[in-house]
C-alpha cells in the first residue's frame, strides 16, 4: 500500500536519518520489552507493552508521568510490512472494532504511520501522525509533537545501539 502524501492542515511529520539499521528501529519498535525502553521521553516511563503484530492486532501501552499519573492507550495495527512500514491507529481496537470512548476520555485520534527505508549512513526514519482535523492536529503540535516523538527517537537509537548490536 502506497502511503499518501501528508497534509499539511492535518498530519505531523517527523523525518530523520539515524545511524542505525532499519531492522534495528523495526525491532525496537516490535518488540514490548524494547517499547519500555525508549517509548516515553524521559521521566516519562512506558510501564506496559502488549503487541499482536498483525493487522487487527493490539498495540497498548501504558505511560507514566513523573507525577505517577498513568495514560493507558489501546490501538490496532492496519498495516505491518516487517522492516519498511507500521501503521497503527487509536480510533480502533484491536480486531478493527470502533473506540467507544469519548472525545472527553481521548482528547483525540491518531493514526500512526513509521516508514523505515535503508540509507547509507543507517535509515531514514519517517513518522507521520494522522489527524481528522486541524484542531486535533493543532493540539498534539501544541502538546510537544515534534520534541516528544524527536526525544523518544534519540532514546531509541541510544537503545539500538547500546542494546541491540
Amino acid at each position: 500500500m502506497k502511503q499518501q502524501k501528508p497534509d499539511p492542515k492535518l498530519d505531523l511529520v517527523l523525518e530523520r536519518i539515524v545511524d542505525v539499521p532499519k531492522e534495528l528501529v523495526w525491532a525496537a519498535w516490535t518488540t514490548p520489552e524494547h517499547i519500555k525502553q525508549w517509548f516515553t521521553p524521559v521521566p516519562w516511563q512506558t510501564i506496559h507493552c502488549e503487541i499482536d503484530l498483525r493487522p487487527g492486532g493490539i498495540f497498548h501501552t501504558i505511560m507514566r508521568s513523573p507525577e505517577g499519573q498513568e495514560f493507558p492507550n489501546t490501538g490496532c495495527y492496519l498495516e505491518v510490512i516487517p522492516n519498511e512500514r507500521l501503521t497503527w491507529t487509536d480510533r480502533l481496537l484491536p480486531g478493527f472494532r470502533p473506540s467507544a470512548h469519548s472525545i472527553n476520555e481521548h482528547p483525540f485520534y491518531v493514526t500512526a504511520i513509521i516508514a523505515l527505508e535503508s540509507h547509507a549512513n543507517g535509515c531514514k526514519y519517517t513518522a507521520t501522525v494522522m489527524h481528522s482535523d486541524e484542531e486535533s492536529r493543532k493540539k498534539h503540535e501544541d502538546m510537544g509533537f515534534h520534541e516528544g516523538w524527536g526525544i523518544a527517537l534519540d532514546q531509541l537509537v541510544a537503545f539500538a545501539k547500546e542494546k541491540l548490536i
